[in-house]
């Protein structure tokens, strides 16, 4: 049986780096941050699982500045299991608990090339699984995904749930990632869910999309139609470099856990700081939910017969990257974006807007 825990996800304040030894600093920051939000949450009831959220490591400056991918790849990305990995090890090894994070990071088989990946560590600090990001913030996120490598990323891994929505099964449930704007598709939820994924990790999202309400409702909506618990937290204050004087919520806070039924059971609106949130994950009632309920428990009614008309024709284009580096941000609207819009009106699934001046 496993016993109820709480799960506390970490909204720490990050400054962007420059180089990869700038990591260090955000480090430290999350032990301290780690220190105050594990104590006074383990005055309920013991704390198992530490979730930090995405950039909490690098920040976003490859994104917020276009910068090369190449250099990036080189100068910034890290290696997965490797110092970075091994420093929040220890804050596991301390804390007893579980790790999930977010980092850009290299494959050993594409130099010069970097992807997002999401990873997971037991309470021994190791890496027991890696998740490499689906679906980018598509304007401007320069990392690679295995979409984009599709027929290398199929050769060397396989076409199946764990290849490209993996879980792992762990002593607090069994726990997959579906990072930022994963979570916008409701196919990566449902991926997870097929490969019998409890925990879900979703963090970050910027502002407006937090205050507009997209970050919550589609985590809800993960939670909901698979019956599974989604954690999310988002961003606290923002420093663009370790030496920059100016904080910014760029993220909006919003920061939120939610159980399988779809309810809110942890929140943290505020975000222009560092701080945390926290909420009970009770995986044994998610098991008898999905086990006893006729109606909510959607995932046994599945029509995957009738789903696969759905997609039997390719929208967003493969292999993309296979032959050259990931595009810069007007390259990518003009090349990318733009056709990808005109596909839809092609296939007629979109018409034609009265308004002028837009994409």
């Amino acid at each position: 049986m496993i016993e109820p825990y709480n799960c506390v996800g970490l909204i720490p304040t990050v400054r962007g780096i420059r180089r990869r030894a700038d990591m260090m600093t955000n480090i430290e920051h999350i032990r301290h941050l780690t220190k105050a939000a594990s104590w006074l949450s383990s005055l309920d009831i013991p704390v198992r699982l530490l979730v930090l959220p995405e950039g909490a490591l690098q920040g976003f400056n490859d994104e917020v500045l276009d910068l090369d991918h190449v250099a990036f790849a080189r100068e910034c990305a890290i290696d997965i299991p490797g110092p970075e990995t091994e420093a929040l090890g220890e804050i596991a090894r301390q804390y007893d608990c579980y790790l999930m994070a977010q980092a850009k990071a290299r494959h050993p088989d594409w130099p010069d090339r970097f992807f997002n990946v999401g990873f997971v560590l037991d309470r021994q600090g190791e890496v027991i699984l890696k998740h490499y990001k689906l679906a980018n913030l598509y304007p401007v996120e320069h990392g690679l995904t295995p979409s984009d490598i599709f027929d290398w990323w199929v050769e060397t891994y396989g076409r199946d749930l764990q290849a490209f929505w993996p879980v792992v099964d762990t002593e607090i449930g069994r726990l997959g990632i579906m990072m930022a704007n994963e979570a916008s598709y409701p196919e990566n939820g449902r991926g997870l869910a097929m490969n019998g994924c409890e925990v879900a990790y979703r963090a970050s999202f910027p502002h407006p999309h937090t205050g507009n309400d997209f970050f919550e409702v589609s985590s809800r909506a993960r939670a909901l139609e698979n019956n599974m618990y989604v954690v999310a937290p988002n961003m606290g204050t923002y420093y663009l470099f370790d030496d920059s004087d100016t904080p910014i919520d760029t993220f909006g806070g919003r920061s939120h856990i939610v159980n399988h039924r779809g309810a809110v059971i942890g929140r943290q609106d505020y975000g222009a700081g560092s701080t945390y949130l926290a909420g009970v994950i009770d995986i044994e009632q998610l098991r008898h939910h999905r086990e006893n309920a006729q109606v909510s428990n959607w995932l046994k009614d599945v029509r995957s017969e009738l789903a696969r008309v759905i997609y039997d024709r390719e929208v967003y284009p493969s292999n993309l990257y296979m032959d050259r580096v990931p595009m810069d941000h007007a390259e990518y609207r003009r090349e990318v974006i733009d056709r990808q819009v005109a596909l839809m009106k092609e296939r007629g699934i979109w018409r034609d807007s009265a308004y002028r001046g837009g994409a």
